[in-house]
């Protein structure tokens, strides 16, 4: 190595036998590139080879690469320069090799270790496949590698076990793991093969925010890859998850799987009740005291495992403990998956009435494992299903329609419909939530979201938060309230309530005020309403319909034609 490259390499500047910086470029529509990780005796370079050959890319070898491009064994490079500039230039190299067309690339055993090269790969578009081997089977195959920097002068079985327990949890954050044993090379590449061809990846939807963006994650088997896909995201592998008592038993083993992988610690799990009378304030002070008193600092996240009500207390909590702590929503519910996990508004109740406490405090990622969806009872897929309906009232006729085509076959269970209307309602709340993070739009904006809940939140209120009426049901009777009142003004065609109402009556939802099976009066709603955060100066405010797609705010609503209609509904006095 020439003395120019010595003095390059003892510099900050990369290593001369390192490429210069490159901008990676996404992988081409037609393909994207493969990256063997994993550690050494897995069996990268072999399997890379063949599968290169199955799939028609070109194979590279990261390793072999370097040594070309410096002149010398990997091993003289560490011993003359250290393993900080070896892994500087390994970088580069990766990047170069993964900017042009796609290809199967083996790396070395640290390459994926390297939170710089992890975030490289990513950005190429790459998939990453972790090749995870036993230990035995390891110490078989590197058996003659004491050429290899790591084993110098070393027992191997020592070494290995070291690097396993320190690089596991960093290759846990590849996008697929394939579990290898002693079989032929041809059979692992096999069965590498088919994950690539059956790979799913989750769907990934921006919230472009003016402070801080973030993504909301939707798919399958997500709580079984949390580490993995909090880990980039997240300021510290250690993290509080806030849950109740129902979803606990179901969710939780697979969530805590899913971080162990990635090497996360839990500093406390924080179970309550389940149900809308957990958002109160003496709950939240529990929750606070038991992750305090665990322990968290401002690098611990908050994970909140659950329904609406979970995600409200725990991004509240996030919000005022120690003036701020990273907060993750898992949604496990309909209603939490299409709304509530989105947004950043956090908070509770007060005797007054629904939310009147509480922040806007943003996730730094929202996972919303579709497979929870499954274990939910009939009554709560059905309420979820009351804030699709209104998505895809505000979202035009093509939802809307959708809805009506749909709705049904979604509140039976069908996988497709519900990963549609998951996707289909964060599209709209992601970007009606960056337009106006923060509800301060005087007309329109944020405050459309709002839509059938004026009416929804009083009946909740009058019901007393006891499980009696679920929030989706009250959204479900106030859309139809929402649609009555904007024909009764001559704002829509007098056809669209029969309409709404119908619909969401053919998906078992409650849709007038006599459907559920109480009394209410008339005033006392009013006097909800009048209170509710969305009111000024005491005025009601309504969020109205001229048509799908065409939803606006109105104050200026007569009270007594309010109230003329709620008498009609069945309310007393």
């Amino acid at each position: 190595m020439s003395r120019n490259i010595a003095n390059a390499i003892e510099s900050t500047a990369p290593p001369a036998w390192a490429p210069a910086p490159v901008e990676p470029t996404p992988a081409m529509p037609e393909g994207r590139s493969i990256v063997l990780v994993g550690m050494p005796g897995a069996g990268k370079s072999a399997i890379g080879r063949r599968l290169a050959a199955k799939l028609g890319l070109p194979f590279r070898d990261a390793d072999a690469e370097i040594e070309a491009a410096a002149g010398l064994p990997i091993t003289e490079i560490f011993a003359r320069y250290g393993e900080a500039h070896f892994r500087d230039g390994e970088k580069r190299v990766i990047a170069r090799l993964l900017s042009g067309g796609p290809i199967v690339l083996a790396t070395g055993g640290g390459a994926f270790a390297e939170a710089r090269t992890r975030a490289a790969i990513r950005r190429s578009g790459a998939l990453s496949v972790w090749l995870r081997c036993p230990l035995p089977v390891l110490l078989r195959r590197v058996a003659g590698r004491e050429h290899r920097p790591m084993f110098l002068n070393a027992d191997p079985a020592e070494v290995l076990d070291r690097l396993m327990r320190n690089r596991h949890p960093l290759y846990a954050e590849a996008d697929l793991v394939i579990p290898c044993s002693d079989e032929s090379p041809e059979a692992t590449t096999r069965r590498v093969q088919e994950a690539i061809a059956a790979w799913q990846p989750p769907l990934r939807l921006p919230v472009q925010l003016a402070e801080r963006s973030y993504e909301v994650a939707i798919g399958e088997g997500l709580l079984a890859r949390a580490g993995a896909l909090l880990a980039p995201v997240l300021p510290a592998k250690r993290v509080a998850i806030v849950t109740d008592e129902t979803v606990g038993p179901l969710h939780l083993p697979t969530l805590r799987r899913g971080l162990a992988e990635a090497g996360f610690a839990i500093a406390v799990e924080c179970t309550v009740p389940p149900g809308e009378a957990s958002k109160q304030f003496p709950v939240v002070q529990r929750v606070l005291e038991e992750m305090l008193g665990a322990g968290v600092d401002r690098r611990t996240a908050v994970l909140a495992l659950g329904g609406g009500v979970v995600g409200d207390l725990a991004g509240f909590a996030a919000a005022i403990a120690l003036r701020g702590l990273p907060f993750v929503q898992v949604p496990t519910t309909l209603l939490a998956q299409v709304d509530s996990s989105v947004g950043g508004k956090t908070g509770v109740n007060l005797a007054l009435g629904k939310n009147l406490v509480g922040a806007f405090h943003q996730p730094r990622m929202v996972l919303a494992d579709t497979g929870t969806l499954a274990t939910l009872p009939v009554r709560e897929l059905r309420a979820g299903y009351a804030e699709v309906a209104k998505h895809g009232l505000l979202s035009g006729e093509a939802l809307w329609r959708w809805c009506e085509a749909e709705g049904e076959a979604l509140v039976a269970g069908d996988p497709a419909a519900l990963a549609h209307a998951v996707l289909e309602s964060c599209r709209l709340k992601s970007a009606v939530v960056a337009a106006d993070e923060r509800e301060e739009s005087p007309e329109g904006g944020r405050a459309l979201l709002n839509l059938g809940h004026t009416f929804g939140h009083a009946l909740e209120a009058e019901s007393g938060y006891g499980g009696a009426l679920l929030h989706g049901e009250a959204v479900a009777v106030g859309l139809g309230l929402a649609a009555a009142l904007s024909a009764r003004l001559g704002e829509c065609s007098q056809e669209l309530p029969g309409r709404v109402i119908s619909h969401l009556e053919a998906c078992g939802l409650p849709a007038r005020i006599r459907d559920l099976g109480r009394e209410f009066s008339a005033a006392a709603l009013l006097a909800r309403m009048r209170k509710d955060k969305k009111a000024r100066d005491g005025a009601l405010r309504f969020v109205l319909l001229r048509g799908p797609g065409e939803a606006f705010t109105a104050g200026d609503i007569s009270p007594a034609l309010v109230e003329a209609l709620l008498r009609e509904e069945g309310c007393a006095a």
